[in-house]
């Protein structure tokens, strides 16, 4: 079986001022189908440590800032747990060395680091996905778009996002892909007898 790999990068602009959502379902889509990989997967990644990856369902409506409504509601919610970065010493980070450390690498003024919020969102929300590639389709479900977030709002930033296929350049046969002959996985909780057993305080009510 012949395994194959490649991988890309594309390149984003980030608007700044707030949160950017990049819809790369297109750029994802192109090079995983034109990859020559059958059956695989495909692995999309941040180069930033400001940024997320999300699959999600495109929720198609937008707003006066240009977000989907599903991504604003997102945002909001990311708000409420980690406020956005907007006054002097409300994080811990940037401390006075890191503030001189990003003046050292060329950055503009120490306001660039106070991204701090944008940092915690990344950790809490990862910085890749997933997906699986069969017969040569991206495997996203009826609705699934791919996201690539830019937390980072302090200003406008160019951005790399990682996209990786790897897998076999043969057919599956669907037979092959069934787990268990495509039974139902029954993952309900199964009550033994004596938890379902009759007892006499069912009926104490009703006894005289």
């Amino acid at each position: 079986m012949e395994f194959k790999l490649i991988q890309k990068e594309i390149e984003l602009q980030s608007r700044g001022w707030i949160p950017t959502f990049h819809d790369i379902t297109k750029e994802v889509v192109e090079i995983a189908e034109s990859s020559g990989i059958k059956n695989g997967t495909v692995t999309v990644t941040s180069h930033h440590t400001t940024c997320s990856v999300m699959i999600q369902e495109c929720s198609h409506d937008l707003d006066s800032f240009d977000l989907e409504y599903l991504q604003h509601d997102l945002l909001d919610i990311m708000r409420k747990m980690i406020p956005d970065f907007t006054e002097e010493g409300q994080y811990r980070h940037p401390g006075p060395i890191h503030a001189q450390y990003g003046r050292f690498v060329g950055e503009p003024g120490n306001y660039t680091s106070y991204n701090t919020d944008g940092h915690l969102r990344s950790v809490f929300f990862g910085r890749s996905e997933a997906m699986t590639l069969k017969d040569g389709k991206l495997d996203g479900g009826e609705f699934a778009h791919v996201y690539f977030i830019d937390w980072d709002h302090v200003r406008a930033r160019r951005r790399q996002v990682n996209v990786t296929v790897m897998g076999t350049t043969e057919e599956i046969s669907p037979e092959d892909r069934k787990y268990n002959n495509g039974e139902v996985v029954n993952t309900l909780r199964k009550f033994t007898p004596e938890e379902t057993k009759e007892m006499p305080e069912f009926t104490l009510q009703q006894k005289r």
